[in-house]
């Protein structure tokens, strides 16, 4: 069987056992199912790819160790949206990553270091992320300093002590991983540009990759206020991932994105697509409709 070095993401859901006992089985499985199955595809679009769902966990494998820390550093945000008009606490989740040499087999994989993601997970206290030494010493100098060291701990089936690090994130939904800003705007100028261009009347916006989700909608917790009914309070996400710029739709009527060059228009009804070019955000009606609030964006990405 042939060996591949991976990043392995173990992320488990915390609060279910209260759920089950709040809702009830029926309610509490769709909330548990409809959780899991939102971590897994918010995975997979960070470049991950999930090899099998754990009851109330997910399992996942990277090839790139600051892609997987990045989507995990944005989990919370995904149960957070889940939440909304449910009238319910939004489900926790702790995870544990390392990355070493794996063997995948029949659906399933192997090997040391998802043995130890496993153990650092179930280490982990909710809304925390722990990754072991491999992860760390991969991870860009200005993310390392985000990490708080837990020194050495022991993990069951190992006979030392292992070097473990914590990321905490906040419990906002707009969370980011807490990066000292001066050198992340470092970093930025010796890269290549990567922007986003928003613009409705006279509202303009620039969004880069260090700056964090962005939410559009009439609430008061959003960055980009759209006052229109057809509008809902969090209507939808703008953030970069991976070196990408993502919408992310999360209203009751829907958003429309209309890329240039393009007859027709993607439809997003809670559900992600990828924004490159220049084009139109439609949101709450359809673009034929002239008077649906309309923004136009244009990605600059020269990464």
């Amino acid at each position: 069987m042939d060996q591949s070095v991976r990043t392995v993401v173990f992320a488990d859901l915390t609060g279910s056992t209260g759920l089950f006992e709040s809702a009830g089985n029926v309610v509490a499985t769709h909330v548990v199912t409809r959780c899991t199955q939102a971590l897994g595809s918010h995975l997979a679009r960070a470049g991950g790819r999930v090899v099998k769902f754990l009851g109330d966990g997910v399992l996942a494998l990277f090839e790139d160790p600051l892609a997987a820390v990045e989507a995990c550093s944005r989990a919370q945000d995904i149960l957070h949206d889940l939440s909304v008009g449910q009238r319910m606490t939004p489900l926790g989740v702790k995870i544990g990553l390392d990355c070493g040499a794996i063997v995948e087999h029949d659906g399933d994989c192997y090997g040391d270091a998802v043995n130890v993601a496993a153990r650092l997970a179930d280490r982990a206290q909710t809304n925390e992320i722990l990754i072991a030494e491999a992860v760390f010493v991969r991870l860009p100098d200005a993310l390392r300093l985000a990490c708080s060291s837990l020194d050495r701990i022991m993990i069951k089936g190992k006979t030392e002590p292992l070097r473990v690090w914590r990321i905490d994130w906040t419990r906002t939904a707009e969370s980011t991983l807490t990066v000292p800003i001066a050198m992340l705007e470092a970093q930025s100028r010796a890269r290549s540009v990567q922007r986003l261009d928003l613009d409705r009347l006279d509202q303009h916006l620039e969004l880069v990759p260090t700056d964090g989700p962005l939410v559009i909608g009439r609430g008061e917790g959003a960055r980009f206020i759209i006052n229109d009914p057809r509008v809902s309070r969090r209507h939808a996400r703008i953030e970069w991932t991976s070196g990408q710029c993502v919408l992310t739709d999360f209203s009751s009527n829907g958003t429309w994105v209309r890329f240039a060059g393009s007859p027709a228009p993607v439809m997003l009804k809670r559900d992600s697509c990828m924004l490159h070019g220049q084009g139109e955000i439609g949101l709450g009606a359809t673009h034929e409709d002239f008077t649906a609030p309309t923004l136009t964006f244009q990605v600059i990405n020269d990464g």
